[in-house]
């Protein structure tokens, strides 16, 4: 039984390992680029309101 079955099989287009290992990869980064820019973000929300005296 071939393994890639339980995924869909035939119906699944075959990618490559390293096209799919990049695509992995450039997610990742997406995701990590997100979640800092956020964390920048409310960083600089909370210095403001404490230092503005509220």
């Amino acid at each position: 039984m071939r393994p890639d079955l339980a995924f869909g099989g035939a119906a699944r287009p075959m990618v490559g390992k390293g096209v799919s290992s990049i695509a992995c990869l450039a997610f990742v980064v997406v995701l990590a680029l997100a979640f800092w820019t956020g964390a920048v973000w409310l960083g600089q929300l909370l210095f403001n309101l404490t230092s503005s005296g509220i």
